[in-house]
């Protein structure tokens, strides 16, 4: 694989997006690029100044009474939460605090609840925080289960997105195809680096990837 390229964003440089090009297999697709958000993620001082930029993205009419953070955006999650409450946000519930939680899959993978976590559901304000938005099925499918937990998403953060909305909902995202121009995503069976015969550099998934 070619070294990973630097893409810092325009609004604040503590903010980097690490991308990688190849040939990568993802769970819903083939991509040219695995974009690497292992120090977004993990890293306290980028995740702040993620979070500090969702933050300021998020239109202060949103009611937000619980984070569902999906693909390892736990810390992010953390740090969005305490930068909406602070004071001069107005987005907030009148409890002035946000559950920050993170979805489980079963074994048929399907997303579920458990009890003791229905309570931050039930009649609640959601915001989804995850590291890409591209092919929209991990978060359709994760709408439709806070739905039925009797919840109503508000709007989708993503570190990285092909778009501006899914499923009616907008993405407030930190960077996009514009910083990644070439980036291209797309069915097993329509993929051109397989029609050209480009052997596979490695499978990924949102906990890493896995050279062959």
């Amino acid at each position: 694989m070619q070294e990973r390229i630097l893409i810092t964003m325009k609004e604040n440089p503590d903010v980097i997006l690490r991308a990688i090009p190849g040939h990568f297999i993802t769970p819903h697709a083939h991509t040219n690029y695995y974009l690497d958000m292992t120090a977004i993620k993990s890293r306290t001082h980028e995740s702040r100044a993620a979070a500090a930029e969702f933050a300021k993205k998020i239109p202060p009419t949103t009611v937000v009474d619980t984070i569902v953070c999906m693909e390892g955006t736990q810390v992010i999650g953390a740090y969005l939460a305490d930068e909406l409450t602070k004071s001069g946000f107005v987005n907030v519930n009148v409890y002035k605090a946000i559950n920050v939680i993170t979805t489980e899959l079963s074994s048929t993978g399907q997303y579920i609840v458990r009890d003791n976590l229905k309570p931050m559901f039930e009649g609640k304000s959601v915001i989804l925080l995850v590291a890409t938005a591209v092919t929209g099925q991990t978060l359709a499918k994760t709408a439709e289960a806070i739905k039925y937990y009797g919840a109503k998403v508000r709007g989708i953060c993503s570190v990285f997105s092909v778009g501006n909305t899914c499923f009616g909902k907008p993405i407030y995202s930190l960077f996009s195809v514009k910083d990644l121009p070439d980036y291209r995503n797309c069915p097993a069976d329509e993929c051109p680096m397989c029609k050209n015969g480009q052997a596979v550099d490695a499978f990924a998934n949102p906990f890493g990837y896995s050279e062959l």
